[in-house]
């Protein structure tokens, strides 16, 4: 049997899905297990799943999340009940199992389309408080809709893979006429991802209390962005180039079920939303999440603690928003929630609020100190969550900032 460390993301009470290969061979299906990948695709060709095994040797996992729920619950409780058998004869095959250092891990899902929302109160309220009123931060329909916009699919990466700093028109300050820049203020978003693994019709709603179906699982998520592009572009549309150049997304997918011991109650909701965004029960997660920061030669920083629980729209409401138009959802669709801020400074979800748009420098571990991302910088998220003995974690996304060609 595989040992499961302790103090392991990957315990039997997960079992996250991902995409991995390795040296000469193709990439497939597998689940984290401690610090090993348990080989899905070899799994399958045990006999001991009725679909073809073949959906577990694509690159992608969209196939196998569509066989729906019912099918991939019974992956999982197969493979729980299994692991704890001292007994089981396929667990004992050694070619079943590769340790995550010899493995490559891609990107876990194709995804076709992206969004990312803004459904942080403490985030909102920050961004509005620098950038407008301080009385009036929020802009008046913040607390009626879940505010999202569509991202890039395209230039979203997996964990540990470089991105290079971005070029852009920037105004700098006192000036009445762009430059074309490299950006001078890259940020890191503290986000989670939710993948589609249930398709709607075109023209059909998906109500709050139906779309955790639709919900195959959760994922760490880094939106990068260029606030000093950000800045220049956003007004009248949103953003666009600040963040098209790169989301980094962890190899992970965690399923919903996973996390069924750690849901929990959301901020009260005032004033009462439209009855299409009203719920019953429990929908936010108490998932705990870091961010470090590692200067190039240098050790990390912890440079934010915060949690998912905080999260002001839950993830049925922004499902039930998406598609309360008529919006149809296609396997494999990533939705962001947006930088997810707490209530205490140290507890911000990105640079921007850390350093309060430069003015506040942190000072790193070796004596240097961050308004923003810097080159040769690689940030790290971490999540996890913890109760009564059952720890669910999501690894992390790590990504070192390259300078601009």
């Amino acid at each position: 049997m595989i040992s499961i460390p302790e103090n392991s993301d990957f315990s039997l009470h997960n079992l996250p899905y991902g995409i991995f290969s390795t040296p000469g061979t193709a990439p497939r299906a597998g689940v984290a297990i401690g610090n090993h990948i348990l080989d899905l695709h070899a799994l399958a060709l045990c006999g001991v799943f009725d679909f073809d095994p073949s959906i577990l040797a694509q690159p992608f996992l969209n196939d196998f999340i569509a066989l729906g729920k019912t099918t991939t619950n019974q992956v999982r409780h197969y493979m729980q009940k299994e692991l704890k058998n001292p007994n089981a004869d396929h667990y004992k095959n050694k070619t079943l199992w590769i340790t995550q250092t010899e493995a490559t891990l891609h990107l876990p899902v194709k995804i076709g389309d992206y969004t990312d929302f803004y459904s942080s109160i403490e985030h909102a309220t920050n961004v509005g408080k620098m950038f407008r009123n301080p009385d009036k931060a929020l802009l008046p329909n913040w607390k009626h809709i879940p505010v999202g916009y569509h991202g890039r699919a395209s230039s979203i990466v997996v964990s540990g893979e470089n991105i290079r700093r971005p070029k852009g028109q920037i105004l700098p300050k006192g000036e009445d006429q762009p430059i074309f820049s490299p950006t001078q203020q890259l940020d890191f978003e503290l986000e989670m991802g939710f993948v589609i693994g249930k398709e709607n019709t075109l023209g059909t709603a998906i109500t709050t209390e139906k779309a955790e179906d639709y919900i195959f699982g959760l994922v760490l998520f880094n939106d990068w962005s260029a606030r000093d592009i950000q800045k220049w572009e956003y007004v009248p549309l949103g953003p666009f180039l600040s963040k098209s150049f790169a989301s980094s997304m962890a190899p992970w997918i965690v399923p919903l079920e996973a996390l069924a011991p750690f849901r929990v109650q959301g901020p009260k909701q005032n004033p009462e939303v439209l009855p299409y965004l009203q719920y019953n029960g429990p929908k936010n997660y108490d998932i705990q999440l870091e961010v470090g920061i590692s200067p190039e030669g240098d050790s990390e920083t912890t440079v934010c603690r915060t949690n998912y629980k905080s999260l002001y729209w839950n993830m049925a409401q922004q499902l039930a928003h998406h598609t309360v138009n008529g919006c149809s959802v296609r396997v494999g669709d990533l939705m962001a929630s947006g930088t997810l801020s707490g209530a205490s400074e140290t507890a911000y979800g990105s640079m921007l609020e850390l350093a309060w748009a430069g003015t506040k420098p942190l000072p790193m571990a070796g004596g240097s100190y961050r308004v923003f991302i810097e080159d040769g910088d690689t940030v790290t998220l971490r999540g996890r969550a913890e109760k009564d003995g059952i720890r669910v974690g999501f690894g992390s996304v790590q990504t070192k900032i390259l300078p601009s060609l």
